[in-house]
């Protein structure tokens, strides 16, 4: 005989909203303001970070940085990021995995309002959005998937502060979000302040061979090495 869900069951099937996520301290958080993604890439093994996306705001100097709110919804319907732009807090990145469906747009113009309002740092969608026009006005940054016209159901299910993978990016809520012109990365939370000492060692060796290379005095035992280790005489 089947059982019967009990006032213990919390959530139907397809729909939950988990606690929201504290995110790394508020310093560390500051310390990756401004640092390139590719250089957070790079300080995490090149292997991580979207992959398709594009940003659909107009300014490429723009960067964004600060603690994922996430949201899992059924491609094509925005139910709970509407439910989730009422629980996110002044400097999130709210963060959609939408299956990278492009079909129909998962937010436009009015959400992008309310975005604004609440003081979101940015938005990250696998997803399309709608109303380019506006998503292009200073004071909202936007990655998304694909754009359409054609808009959203609002009948669910979907989840908030859950695991998500976000064109091909695993993120957990409470995870740093870092994004600019290049793409988006997430660091674990608990791995930020590392990640922020190793980013700052990269972009310090990078500066290094910036010179080397501007005054044309970079050591060709860089890779020469490399290939004579592979056999080729050089």
């Amino acid at each position: 005989m089947e059982s019967t869900p009990t006032h213990s069951t919390p959530w139907p099937a397809g729909y939950r909203i988990q606690p929201r996520a504290c995110g790394p301290a508020a310093d560390i958080v500051q310390g990756f303001q401004g640092l390139p993604a590719a250089a957070v890439g790079d300080a995490m093994s090149r292997q991580v970070g979207t992959v398709g996306l594009r940003q659909y705001h107009a300014r490429l100097e723009t960067t964004v940085c600060g603690p994922a709110l996430t949201v899992r919804v059924r491609p094509g319907d925005n139910l709970m990021i509407h439910k989730a732009l009422m629980l996110v807090q002044p400097g999130d990145v709210l963060v959609v995995d939408g299956a990278g469906d492009v079909t129909q747009a998962l937010m436009g113009g009015l959400m992008r309002t309310t975005c604004v309002a609440r003081g979101l740092a940015g938005v990250v969608i696998d997803g399309a959005v709608r109303d380019l026009v506006e998503w292009a006005e200073d004071g909202m940054p936007v990655w998304a998937r694909g754009h359409t016209h054609r808009g959203p159901t609002k009948d669910g299910p979907g989840e908030i502060n859950v695991p998500i993978v976000c064109a091909g990016m695993a993120v957990l809520p409470g995870d740093l979000i870092v994004a600019d012109a290049d793409g988006v990365i997430a660091v674990r939370a608990e791995e930020a302040a590392e990640t922020l000492w190793r980013t700052r060692a990269h972009l310090e060796k990078e500066a290094r061979i910036r010179e080397a290379n501007r005054t044309g005095s970079a050591d060709p035992e860089r890779f020469d090495a490399v290939l004579r280790a592979k056999g080729l005489p050089v």
